[in-house]
């Protein structure tokens, strides 16, 4: 039989992870336990939670879970820690760079405003980054449910932290809600202070959103994107632009966007040459993290190990790690393949 090599072993990049997301479920509860913070039956004797996205009853019933999770981050130690650990979490998993994904004005009202917290944030990035040796970045992302102005505020934010800790600009909750191309000022704001463009897209609407994503916030990745397998001519305009998707196949699942992991379209994305990143999302949401993306898509479609080292170099490429952080990780990619 052929080598079963280790996907927690595999040097990769973790390119679509969210803050808050990211939180470890016996962290949330340590938390909520300390400040009497009561959790709803999802988050604790029912975790990880039944979620679906097919409706706005359920896209809610997944927001409300998530306003709650972000709840219990008090104090700046608090956030620190949840920096920390998504860290450990990712090296654990084979993680060498990640683009963390933060919404700053989900914490403005308890931290001090939205340069006070992105200020704590990229502290507690350099913090871990030393203690735990993963290189790390911070991707700024706007709620699409706000106003466009409001995004064109964080825009302005993250363009001054550009070269600095910020690495990028996203545009994130459900992307049925709102007008895309009402926050073309937003990345066009970010496009010219050289940030990476990386809005969602493509997992609860179809084709024709992510055309709008290419078009009017001249995306350099889709934040899922998983949904132009279901349009050849736009997959070929996305391979030919060199446009990355961030697939997060268990988190399409659990939102109801595929009905079982072999329903996700990973291989005829690949097939068509698509340069894949694989995230975990919300890891607190859906129980699953980075390595285990890579071995629930190799269960669901027999993925080899060369196949999952490509799809490793892939996350690398599209990310904004430095040339010495790509070259080692890539060359260790090499190894663990040489490797049994």
């Amino acid at each position: 039989m052929a080598t079963v090599r280790d996907p927690h072993t595999l040097p990769k990049a973790h390119l679509h992870l969210h803050f808050t997301g990211s939180m470890r479920h016996a962290t949330l509860l340590e938390l909520a336990a300390r400040d009497g913070i009561h959790l709803p039956d999802a988050l604790v004797t029912e975790w990880p939670p039944q979620l679906t996205a097919a409706d706005e009853k359920g896209w809610f019933r997944f927001q409300r879970l998530y306003d709650v999770a972000r709840s219990v981050l008090r104090t700046e130690d608090d956030v620190r820690r949840l920096v920390r650990e998504a860290a450990e979490d990712d090296v654990a998993d084979g993680g060498r760079w990640l683009e963390i994904q933060v919404d700053p004005s989900g914490y403005a009202a308890r931290f001090g405003g939205i340069t006070a917290f992105t200020d704590l944030v990229l502290d507690a990035v350099r913090d871990a980054s030393a203690t735990t040796g993963l290189g790390m970045a911070v991707v700024i992302a706007a709620n699409r449910t706000r106003h466009p102005l409001d995004a064109r505020t964080l825009a302005r934010l993250a363009a001054q932290y550009a070269d600095r800790g910020v690495v990028g600009f996203g545009l994130s909750n459900d992307e049925r809600r709102g007008s895309t191309a009402d926050f073309a000022g937003a990345f066009a704001i970010a496009e010219r202070a050289g940030l990476l463009l990386a809005p969602h897209g493509g997992e609860l609407r179809g084709p024709e959103h992510i055309r709008t994503c290419l078009d009017t916030l001249h995306a350099d990745r889709l934040g899922h994107g998983v949904r132009a397998a279901e349009d050849p001519e736009l997959l070929a305009r996305i391979v030919d632009a060199g446009v990355a998707l961030e697939v997060c196949p268990v988190s399409n699942v659990a939102l109801g966007v595929y009905s079982d992991p072999t329903s996700v379209p990973l291989p005829a994305l690949l097939a068509a040459g698509a340069t894949i990143a694989l995230g975990a999302d919300d890891p607190l949401l859906f129980g699953s993290r980075l390595a285990g993306q890579y071995a629930t898509m190799r269960a669901a479609h027999g993925l080899t190990d060369e196949q999952l080292a490509e799809l490793a170099r892939m996350s690398l490429r599209a990310s904004r790690a430095p040339d010495d952080v790509r070259k080692a990780a890539e060359a260790d990619i090499d190894a663990w393949l040489a490797a049994g």
